[in-house]
């Protein structure tokens, strides 16, 4: 957009992949496995299969904790199995790096397929206190790339969407971004320089 002003662009994260290295749900499963004996491919079949009732809030986490219990034989008290689920994060240090350099006339959004538990923890986080708005699809009932969820990315913002970036480590999200209006940035970690300058050229500083 020629001549639009750093004051006018914005930008907005999804969060695994893109604030953590690699995906959450392989860590997990993995943890999982490695604790329980279960193999991986038995936990990740029937974790895979459900997740989706996570993501957009339809169960909590320790109904979804029964259901992997009873399909795949894995044992462990919902009290063990919380901090060994949210301990599978792990973090990608240079994005919260950049996420801390942005300017305070940036705004910065959140838009991720988050999970009941998860989101909390991260909202306590104070790193994501520079967060103007934090959109978890557990919460709304819709999950990317659904246009739903992009459109209450850009109610929460309270912005064009033609004024925001949109950074997603999923081509499928990053075409659904592009289709809605935002300007979609394709991330992955091993990248994180090449990213950082194409983020800054958007917005312009």
């Amino acid at each position: 957009m020629p001549g639009m002003t750093a004051q006018q662009r914005h930008v907005a994260f999804d969060w695994g992949g893109v604030f953590t290295v690699g995906t959450f749900d392989g860590r997990s499963t993995q943890n999982m496995a490695d604790r329980s004996g279960v193999s991986v491919q038995r936990v990740r079949e029937s974790y895979f299969r459900h997740v989706h009732q996570l993501e957009v809030g339809t169960w909590g986490l320790p109904q979804f904790w029964e259901t992997l219990q009873g399909e795949t034989g894995m044992s462990l008290p919902y009290h063990e199995f919380e901090p060994l689920y949210l301990g599978s994060i792990q973090d990608n240090s240079p994005m919260y790096a950049t996420l801390e350099q942005l300017p305070r006339q940036v705004r910065v959004g959140l838009l991720s397929n988050n999970y009941p538990v998860v989101s909390d923890h991260l909202r306590r986080d104070p790193r994501f206190a520079r967060f103007d708005a934090l959109v978890f699809s557990n919460e709304i009932g819709y999950k990317k790339p659904t246009s739903e969820a992009f459109a209450a990315l850009q109610q929460a913002m309270d912005l064009p969407a033609g004024q925001v970036a949109f950074v997603d480590d999923v081509q499928e999200n990053i075409d659904a971004a592009n289709a809605f209006g935002f300007q979609g940035l394709l991330y992955h970690h091993d990248q994180h320089p090449e990213f950082q300058a194409t983020l800054r050229e958007w917005l312009a500083l």
